[in-house]
């Protein structure tokens, strides 16, 4: 699996209008459904999925990133995007530092090997410091998506 895969870069946001959690979770949705990657009538559903999840304990891991993630049964297949906040998100984070980088991941309850495997996919990529200064450095929808290609060929 490919970051490319999921990711859907027309999405992507360089610069969230939103100053804070919820308001950032909102808008990474709605961009999916404006962009074809999931209905619209599932964004206010999807949005309170995720604030009720990230509730039960932040996604914000540290290090400037958060990735804030739900299963839901209404989502057909894997759909992610990619937010940036150069004035930083309080996400509660484990170093309680602000977020500057967010991916939003939504997948189908009925596929929790996908769901693992896309978590892992980020992860694996958010741990590299390059990677993590290289996002939060990107300031277009094609810088973003170059990285997510770079990142995808290593």
């Amino acid at each position: 699996m490919k970051l490319t895969d999921f990711i859907h870069t027309d999405s992507v946001i360089p610069e969230l209008q939103a100053k804070d959690r919820n308001g950032v979770v909102r808008e990474l949705i709605q961009s999916l459904a404006d962009h074809g990657a999931i209905p619209e009538e599932l964004v206010d559903p999807l949005v309170r999925s995720t604030i009720q999840r990230e509730n039960q304990g932040s996604t914000g891991f540290g290090k400037g990133v958060a990735v804030p993630h739900v299963k839901h049964d209404k989502i057909a297949k894997l759909s992610a995007t990619i937010g940036r906040s150069s004035h930083g998100v309080d996400f509660a984070a484990l170093d309680r530092s602000p977020v500057y980088t967010i991916f939003l991941l939504l997948s189908p309850k009925s596929d929790p090997d996908g769901h693992l495997a896309a978590m892992e996919k980020i992860f694996r990529h958010l741990q590299r410091d390059n990677f993590r200064r290289f996002l939060r450095q990107a300031d277009t929808k094609e810088a973003i998506r170059d990285l997510m290609i770079e990142a995808d060929e290593l």
